[in-house]
């Protein structure tokens, strides 16, 4: 099993990226924002890795958190999700309104991606609704994928392919910080006492109210608020 690929990237493509490690390059499958964030080609990069086996093909999936590779292996654990499918969904929604749409019941949201219809998207939820706050909870201390310190003595590549320049993008900083403050948040309601499954939705749904500030603090207290007997 590969599950990260660190080197120096080669070039990028449409829908992936060639990584070379030690000598070797790797063609990592990746969403359109996961590629819009890598350096430019001939700097250190690195991704998390999800490696797909079938009988007539080999296939590395890559991701730059932890929370969405493990987002992308449970969605292709459901039934007629495939890996490309899961690529579009955590692609286009990201780790936080993955899981959102999911302990939520979004269907609408998860039927955004492309390739994803009604009865596949309402399966999705389905399935996934109790295992979502886990991968919630991961979301917090998932790691981001650290590149490579290159030695300036190791010798130069090969030229990459020319590409039009396109700027650096930036670190998503504030959805780091959200995705911690949920993640506390729901730990600190569980350790409350209250079920995994219902501390999700309430932080799911004070974290998608618009109101509420992305803080660990203000998330509790609003899901407390929704917790509470009526």
């Amino acid at each position: 099993m590969i599950g990260k690929v660190s080197g120096r990237l080669d070039y990028i493509a449409e829908d992936h990226a060639l990584i070379e490690a030690a000598g070797v390059g790797y063609v990592v499958y990746a969403s359109p924002r996961t590629l819009a964030a890598l350096p430019q080609p001939g700097e250190p990069c690195a991704l998390y890795t999800e490696l797909v086996v079938r009988e007539d093909l080999l296939q590395l999936f890559g991701f730059p958190t932890l929370a969405e590779k493990e987002w992308h292996r449970l969605l292709t654990s459901v039934q007629g999700v495939g890996p490309r499918s899961a690529l579009a969904i955590v692609g286009l929604l990201g780790p936080e309104g993955t899981g959102r749409a999911i302990v939520t019941g979004d269907t609408a949201a998860v039927r955004k991606a492309p390739g994803v219809g009604p009865k596949l998207a309402q399966r999705i939820v389905l399935e996934l609704r109790d295992k979502a706050p886990s991968v919630m909870a991961l979301g917090g201390r998932g790691a981001r994928a650290a590149a490579p310190t290159l030695s300036a003595e190791a010798p130069e590549p090969p030229a990459a392919p020319k590409r039009a320049a396109k700027p650096k993008a930036a670190p998503d900083d504030g959805a780091a910080s959200a995705a911690a403050a949920q993640a506390d948040a729901l730990s600190a309601l569980v350790n409350l006492g209250y079920p995994e499954s219902q501390a999700a939705v309430a932080v799911a749904e004070a974290a998608a109210d618009g109101e509420t500030p992305p803080t660990s603090a203000a998330l509790i207290r609003a899901a407390l608020r929704a917790l509470a007997p009526k």
